[in-house]
């Protein structure tokens, strides 16, 4: 591709962003070139914004039905599943999948709760609050609430 005929076309990508790519300039030489997206990255990028809104929603339709607790919320937010998470706090996936039940969450030590909190970096009360809906959490793409 042309250093002319690098895609242009604005997606999610925020306007003080740019993403680099290589191009050939008309000597034939490779060089960087910026570009703020192109349409099949877009489509790709909005298609997974979708399912992971929706992975949201889920969550915190479960957590308003009394069927988890807010680690499903932070979980689905950060896009980690139970394997990656107990990796993280470095404990056995069944005691984080245990953690995801309501009752269970609420006893646990506040250790426990200050563990979790650092590995989504947020305070252990933002921990223990959730959205009512998923909408106010992707009010700006880049930046998903917490």
């Amino acid at each position: 591709m042309k250093v002319n005929e690098v895609p242009q076309e604005r997606g999610i990508m925020p306007e003080d962003l740019h993403e680099v790519c290589y191009a050939v300039d008309e000597g034939g030489n490779y060089v960087l070139a910026e570009s703020v997206g192109w349409e099949p990255k877009n489509v790709a990028n909005d298609q997974a914004w979708e399912v992971i809104h929706a992975q949201v929603a889920d969550a915190l339709e479960k957590i308003h039905a009394g069927r988890q607790s807010p680690l499903a919320f932070h979980m689905a937010i950060n896009q980690m599943n139970i394997s990656l998470l107990a990796k993280y706090v470095r404990m056995n996936r069944w005691r984080v999948k245990r953690h995801l039940k309501p009752d269970v969450f609420k006893g646990l030590k506040p250790d426990m709760f200050r563990r979790y909190a650092e590995v989504f970096g947020i305070t252990v009360e933002q921990l223990m609050k959730v959205p009512s809906n998923a909408t106010h959490c992707f009010k700006k793409v880049l930046h998903p609430c917490r």
